[in-house]
């Protein structure tokens, strides 16, 4: 089966690629999600976070306060790799597992980190998602209520858009409407089945 590795900056528009995929019964697994999984109670990550950033980062429903968590991460680079070393094994683990799981011709692994992930996962074609920082930041600050100096910092921690666009395979520029991101998706879609 196809892996696709589906990723871009804070903004570019993954989610939404995703639905339209989703759409055309495309299997999708998104890191992300996996992230939040690990870091409900009870599991072993979320007690190794608690135990090393300390029960004031929890919420009053004994939730990590994932917000507080990205202020310091952002902003700490010594931090933000000791969460990534935590974190990403696992993530990768358990991606890989769900992909032997599926009976398609291909699926859409969405990896917001897929060049910065160590240790890395293996995917057969990258698909970008790109669009210029200006617009990053302002879809950003609508979805997320960030400032536009909390983001600049984020987009800092990722890969330049230049390093993105040199290691795809595939790229969509999200910079039009809602109809014509379908349509490049249906695009593709049909391009990937072909490769099957």
């Amino acid at each position: 089966m196809l892996k696709i590795g589906l990723t871009g900056g804070i903004g570019s528009g993954k989610s939404v690629v995703a639905k339209y995929f989703t759409k055309l019964k495309v299997p999708i697994i998104d890191a992300d999600k996996i992230a939040h999984e690990l870091l409900l109670p009870k599991t072993t990550t979320y007690k190794k976070i608690v135990k090393h950033f300390g029960s004031n980062f929890l919420t009053p429903q004994k939730l990590i306060n994932r917000k507080k968590l990205r202020e310091v991460i952002f902003y700490n680079k010594k931090e933000r790799v000791w969460l990534e070393k935590t974190l990403h094994p696992n993530i990768c683990t358990i991606m890989l597992k769900r992909v032997q799981k599926i009976k398609a011709p291909y699926c859409i692994m969405i990896i917001p980190l897929l060049f910065e992930s160590r240790p890395p996962i293996k995917v057969d074609r990258v698909l970008v998602i790109d669009c210029p920082q200006k617009l990053q930041i302002n879809r950003a600050r609508k979805r997320d209520h960030s400032t536009t100096k909390q983001i600049r910092t984020i987009i800092k921690t990722q890969a330049s858009r230049r390093l993105r666009k040199q290691k795809a395979d595939d790229i969509i520029l999200n910079t039009g409407s809602l109809k014509h991101l379908e349509n490049m998706v249906k695009k593709l879609h049909g391009s990937y089945l072909s490769l099957t």
